[in-house]
């Protein structure tokens, strides 16, 4: 059965685009696929953060996992920070890419670019620079087949084949080549407010992005008031009507049909909103539900982590092991 890794960030709000783009294809994938699921926690350290806030979103964001649909008895779930091997195979790796592979990672040089153009220059961490190593460790470690991207993750996961095979022709073959899986309908969830920019876990458009545990009303609230455009046409064309191709989306993903289909029912913007809508909470208010019933035993949740931890580990153990071996690190005895 063929591999797939997947990791999410334990920062900002889980949101409709993370479900309809990411989370929902996890939960086919352990079905299909020898599935690793990771709270990558040790990536969260590269801004400054608050420590208790750090630990709360960690456990909150394996809840909202497990009421997504993620099965610890089918899939291993876990917190990556959990599994030490992550930052052990990452210097390796590290010692493999090159200075110029990691400088031209776009999120680094976007958030060098911000800084560098404040009068009160933002701190911009080192590990930023390298935590695409870090990234490809937590890919290489479990011999993964399939990594499902978004299109902005595709240059991290490309740096992650190209120190991969290097690793194997320096050295020995070592790792297992990933390919990407690129998701296709509800793939890029954008902005209610901003249809021309994706939703975001931020909170700079509270009103424009749709959380996971949104109250219904909250919801629909923000849908209704959802930007379109002035002739009131309906059809799936993101590059002219980007907030009503966006609504079809969100629709066609909830539904599980295609924008393009979802089109063709409706002649006018209020209707089209109402049922995308009605389509949205429907989806959510379930997870919700599962939400509650999970935060209300934490330690629960921690047992599925410390199982999922002894799982992982297992597997990370030997690719690691492999790895040393071939850059000619001393065994213990």
């Amino acid at each position: 059965m063929p591999r797939v890794f997947s990791g999410i960030k334990p920062t900002g709000e889980l949101h409709l685009g993370n479900l309809l783009g990411a989370l929902r294809g996890w939960v086919t994938d352990q079905h299909t696929h020898d599935s690793f699921h990771c709270v990558v926690d040790l990536h969260a350290l590269t801004v400054p953060h608050d420590p208790e806030e750090l630990r709360d979103r960690t456990l909150g964001l394996t809840q909202l996992l497990l009421a997504v649909g993620l099965d610890p008895d089918v899939c291993t779930l876990f917190v990556q920070s959990h599994v030490h091997e992550h930052p052990e195979l990452a210097w390796l790796l590290e010692c493999t890419a090159s200075f110029g592979e990691l400088r031209r990672m776009t999120q680094f040089k976007d958030q060098l670019a911000k800084a560098e153009n404040q009068a009160t220059p933002d701190f911009v961490s080192a590990g930023l620079f390298t935590y695409p190593a870090l990234m490809a460790s937590d890919i290489l470690l479990y011999d993964t087949d399939r990594v499902p991207v978004g299109d902005d993750q595709r240059q991290h996961l490309e740096l992650t084949r190209d120190v991969a095979t290097r690793f194997n022709h320096r050295y020995e073959t070592t790792f297992v080549i990933p390919e990407a899986a690129i998701p296709t309908v509800g793939a890029r969830v954008m902005d209610l407010q901003e249809p021309t920019s994706k939703m975001s876990k931020s909170e700079d458009s509270p009103q424009g992005t749709i959380l996971v545990l949104d109250d219904p009303d909250v919801v629909v609230a923000k849908i209704k008031r959802a930007v379109t455009d002035a002739d009131n046409e309906v059809r799936y064309d993101p590059e002219a009507k980007p907030g009503v191709s966006n609504l079809l989306s969100m629709l066609g993903a909830a539904t599980d049909r295609a924008p393009t289909d979802v089109a063709e029912e409706y002649t006018q913007y209020g209707p089209l909103k109402a049922a995308t809508a009605d389509a949205v909470v429907a989806v959510l208010e379930p997870i919700r539900s599962r939400h509650r019933d999970l935060e209300a035993d934490p330690a629960h949740t921690m047992a599925v982590l410390d199982r999922g931890a002894a799982k992982a580990q297992v597997v990370a153990a030997e690719v690691l092991a492999r790895a040393q071996n071939a850059v000619g690190l001393l065994a213990r005895p």
